[in-house]
């Protein structure tokens, strides 16, 4: 058997790892959350193959190329090409959707044009991105913009008054300047008395050069209308993003009148196939899909149906029967988008792959991991390399080699403590094999509940008509496979809290901003009270202690980490060079406190930095993030490196303590080792004990079973889902036999 060895690794708290893993073989590395599995596989072994790569071109493609620096280690031997498939949302495009990210709808595009009635054109004319095919009202959207004006500039003001309230329309930005520069406006006349004339040119007038433009215009300069412009420059860019908040005062998105929110305009919409036309088809989910292009027979469509079945069954085997190929790859959670791009490389014909995985079963119902396994066996199958960064039993359990690092995290991690089959890791005595041994009993002894919250025939999304009685005062969980309609019953439970107006927190996968500035320092407020000590001790101003002002990095603007921008491809980022991933400047660092400097101390992690600010006020901040398992991250830690699991904590950590709250919480396990996720139950125990109610979105088994009561709703996802399946105690739910988690709480 051939082997990747890698010699001598010490990279990040790595302590010169030296291990072989078995290529054409499915790998697991395990360990503790902040153990060194992640500074093995992705900083070491994919970061040195990318590098390894990119010096295979010509130095002009490699101007153009991200830079990787070369990982510490000694030596790597026999390493392959990588592709990392990690938990990344895919690009939030407007004009991307599930569909077009799967080449389905290049194909469904082709079937249309082949064997569709009337015959309207070729396959480009079915795209809801060329000039024959979309939406002329929506531009083929879906979606149509309609700002209020009232809401974003102030008729009663004067140009040189400041009237339009939007962050690069004030006063003196530069896009302020393109209607006081133009000439073409009063700039002291107030906007109302305006003639008509006047305000259709500054609210609504296409792109267009100006006659007898005055000296301060720019010679190449188009004039817009501050309607079209805000459109065309904010709203459909990636600007929009950045300024979300106030775009929502002013702009309201709705459904396209003329084309329903089916992007493709009349005549395209004409041409139909057993009476659908290719909106029609995009609505519905894969599953259904799957029967409609079977029951096509026109021998035109025999290679076309068949390319469509084969990427549609893909999906559907990974347990992503539910989506359909209108909805918009934005909306993919980072596991839904993981797992579509574990199924396009089923079908691919590359060959002797290290395919790079992390965590794989977060946010997946045990069903659901079932399916994943498959697929990454049948990836393996086809002659390549698959190594999984992984927690979850059922994965370990069938990998072919399993490499656990520990033996703790942080400085004391960074160590192999097993590598060989799963037989002998079970043999071993690591903190990993030692919590696969230790089986989570039924709960036999659940709480019971005086109060209840009544959800009365709830049919959000695709729950159908769903009652269901949820027990306060305990720990409660909701499970079920991916798309069966868990989060949508979140939601309509928040409503209901709302309604009554009963103390809560909600801390959802989406609800927790955050940026590459974003730390759990910063996300806790204790950064200030940090940057304070040292301005104090070293009598300067706290300023050169902010990566955000005078201490920042001048390469990387403080963010440790440079972007490329890929294009077409996801952004890839490398560590800054100047300032290693530090994000100061050099004389940032030249300050001490108690023999530390800043980027010591955010270097520490949080068990590390509790330690040290013992004796200061904001070490109960730390104390609790401590108590939610999150000791390992480290001060300076990007949020956006965190799992989404790992954020609910930290948010969850801010609203600790309390009495009489009710936690809705959705998948606060993700990215969870075995012992991290017992030490998070015995939180939620003694927060239930305290006397708050703790609800769930929960797929792992341990959380099952330590639950006092259980609803299940299902059976399948999308449109197979919605029902109410199960609701008792896990007792009961073990003795069901209609249950899709039943089979799963056997030891």
């Amino acid at each position: 058997m051939e082997y990747i060895k890698i010699k001598n690794a010490k990279q990040n708290n790595l302590k010169d790892v030296t291990v072989e893993i078995p290529k054409h073989q499915l790998t697991v590395v395990t360990g503790v959350s902040g153990s060194g599995k992640s500074s093995l596989v992705f900083d070491t072994l994919a970061a040195e193959s990318r590098r390894e790569l990119n010096d295979t071109f010509n130095s002009y493609v490699q101007a153009y190329l991200p830079k990787y620096g070369r990982p510490e280690v000694e030596k790597i031997e026999n390493l392959p090409v990588s592709i990392m498939i990690e938990q990344q949302k895919v690009s939030a495009n407007s004009r991307s959707t599930v569909g077009t990210y799967t080449d389905i709808y290049t194909f469904l595009r082709l079937l249309f044009s082949r064997v569709g009635k009337p015959f309207i054109g070729y396959s480009d004319t079915f795209s809801f991105n060329h000039p024959d095919g979309k939406c002329p009202t929506c531009d083929g959207l879906g979606k149509v913009t309609e700002i209020h004006l009232h809401q974003l500039v102030d008729f009663n003001k004067s140009l040189n008054e400041d009237p339009i309230d939007f962050p690069t329309f004030h006063k003196g930005k530069w896009r302020w300047k393109r209607y006081a520069n133009s000439g073409l406006f009063d700039l002291d006349e107030k906007i109302k008395d305006y003639t008509p004339e006047e305000q259709d040119l500054l609210f609504y007038a296409p792109r267009q050069q100006i006659k007898n433009a005055p000296a301060e215009w720019p010679h190449t300069a188009l004039y817009e209308g501050i309607v079209p412009r805000v459109q065309r420059s904010i709203i459909h860019s990636d600007e929009g993003r950045r300024h979300q908040k106030q775009l929502d005062r002013f702009v309201t998105v709705k459904e396209c009148p003329d084309c329903h929110g089916s992007r493709v305009n009349e005549k395209v919409r004409s041409c139909k196939i057993s009476g659908k036309n290719i909106a029609d088809v995009v609505s519905m989910s894969l599953e259904q899909l799957k029967e409609f292009v079977t029951a096509i027979s026109d021998p035109l469509a025999v290679n076309v149906k068949s390319e469509i079945m084969l990427r549609v069954q893909a999906l559907i085997d990974i347990g992503l029967s539910y989506l359909t190929l209108e909805r918009a790859t934005g909306t993919l959670s980072g596991g839904e988008a993981q797992r579509i791009k574990i199924a396009k490389y089923i079908n691919s014909s590359l060959n002797d792959i290290m395919y790079i995985l992390d965590e794989p079963s977060a946010g997946l119902h045990p069903q659901d991991i079932e399916r994943v396994s498959q697929a990454l066996i049948a990836i393996k199958n086809k002659g390549n390399t698959v190594v999984l960064v992984e927690h979850h039993p059922q994965l370990i359990q069938m990998a072919d080699y399993i490499i656990d690092i520990g033996p703790k995290a942080g400085e004391n991690g960074g160590a192999v403590q097993f590598a060989g089959p799963y037989s002998e890791f079970l043999q071993s005595n690591t903190i990993t094999s030692r919590a696969l041994h230790e089986k989570v009993p039924l709960n036999d002894s659940p709480r019971t509940s005086e109060n209840t919250l009544s959800i009365k025939n709830a049919d959000l999304h695709n729950l159908k008509n769903l009652s269901v009685d949820i027990p306060l005062g305990v720990l409660a969980v909701i499970c079920g496979v991916a798309g069966s309609g868990k989060s949508s019953l979140a939601s309509v439970i928040y409503q209901k809290i709302m309604q009554q107006d009963k103390e809560m927190v909600y801390i959802s996968q989406k609800n927790i901003g955050v940026n590459l500035r974003s730390t759990p320092m910063t996300y806790l407020n204790i950064f200030d009270k940090i940057r304070s000590l040292f301005a104090k001790e070293n009598n300067v101003s706290p300023a050169w202690f902010s990566y955000n002002s005078k201490g920042a990095c001048p390469r990387c603007k403080g963010k440790g980490i440079i972007v490329s921008d890929m294009s077409f491809m996801e952004d890839v980022t490398t560590v800054c060079e100047l300032c290693h991933g530090a994000r100061y400047n050099e004389e940032a660092t030249q300050y001490f406190y108690q023999g530390k400097t800043i980027v010591d101390v955010l270097d520490m992690n949080v068990n590390e930095s509790f330690a040290f600010f013992k004796d200061q006020p904001f070490a109960q901040e730390l104390k609790q993030l401590l108590d939610v398992g999150l000791g390992y991250l480290k001060l300076n830690q990007s949020l956006t490196t965190l799992s989404g699991g790992e954020l609910q904590r930290l948010k969850l950590a801010d609203n600790l303590h309390r009495e009489g709250t009710i936690y809705l919480l959705d998948e606060p396990t993700d990215g969870l080792h075995l012992d991290d996720i017992q030490q998070l139950l015995d939180l939620f125990e003694q927060m239930v004990d305290e006397g708050n109610s703790i609800i769930l979105l929960e797929h792992h088994i341990s959380v099952i079973k330590r639950a006092d009561w259980v609803i299940e709703i299902g059976p399948e996802g999308g449109d197979k889902g919605g029902y109410l399946t199960f609701s008792g105690t896990v007792q009961d739910l073990a003795k069901t036999d209609n249950t899709v988690t039943a089979p799963y709480l056997v030891n």
